[in-house]
């Protein structure tokens, strides 16, 4: 049992820890770390971008006043896009020409993400019963969904469209900030590079309700640690969805009753 518990939790944290000596040690550590410079800069920029741009605070969100009847999925879709720019479009080019490194080395890789299913699924059941428990305040109910139905329309086809996009903005939360962020600062700051990590992941979620953000501190530590485990993001970004579609389903069920 305790070689077990050891295998699982110690090892990956010992195996990041040897690999952030390694490095320490290298000729390579001495000048300035330039990865770590472009991964914070990056990360800073991308969030000021997806603050002022890409929110409902933001004022480009002021143009899709002019949609339609789908003004509401119009205005979602483009926070949708808005994540994509931030999480994904502006590390990108960073990784590629600035750091140099492959996709893969930031958890872009299906192998090995589905060794540790059974953990993702005891997460999800642990969650189950906080969700339901948390979705009887109020300020939950006036939070999720996210997407508000108009009086009397119904679920399809737009709220499913919406869950569709929601789940994509997930992948790219998760690769912006348990891959890009994690995995591009580990070796100077090995495990405690979660912690780096966690920080503005918490402050992405000021203005939602205080609990989730609360939890916000609680899922960035174990998925991070996840992500340096598997190193993979996507078992991460499903579970993120799973949790997320369930909210939303569990405040629909509030409202109806």
């Amino acid at each position: 049992m305790k070689h077990g518990i050891d295998q699982f939790f110690v090892e990956p944290l010992r195996l990041v820890e040897n690999e952030q000596r390694s490095y320490l040690a290298a000729d390579e550590s001495r000048p300035v770390d330039w990865e770590v410079v472009w991964t914070l800069v990056t990360a800073a920029v991308a969030l000021t971008v997806q603050y002022y741009w890409f929110t409902e605070r933001g004022f480009v969100a002021e143009w899709l006043t002019i949609a339609p009847e789908n003004q509401e999925l119009a205005r979602r879709a483009y926070w949708v896009a808005g994540q994509f720019v931030a999480y994904v479009f502006i590390p990108l080019p960073v990784i590629l020409f600035a750091i140099r490194r492959p996709m893969r080395g930031y958890g872009v890789k299906l192998k090995g993400c589905f060794d540790c299913w059974w953990a993702y699924l005891l997460m999800y059941l642990v969650m189950l019963p906080i969700i339901f428990w948390i979705s009887g305040n109020e300020r939950f109910l006036h939070t999720y969904p996210f997407y508000k139905l108009a009086p009397g329309e119904s679920l399809w086809p737009r709220l499913f469209i919406w869950e569709i996009l929601y789940a994509l903005q997930f992948a790219a939360l998760e690769f912006f900030f348990r891959g890009f962020l994690l995995h591009g600062i580990k070796r100077r700051f090995g495990a405690y590079a979660i912690f780096v990590m966690t920080v503005p992941y918490c402050l992405i979620h000021f203005g939602k309700p205080m609990p989730e953000t609360l939890g916000a501190i609680v899922a960035g530590i174990v998925l991070g640690f996840m992500s340096l485990k598997t190193r993979s993001v996507w078992m991460g970004a499903a579970l993120h969805t799973a949790v997320a579609w369930s909210m939303d389903a569990v405040a629909l069920w509030r409202v109806s009753q």
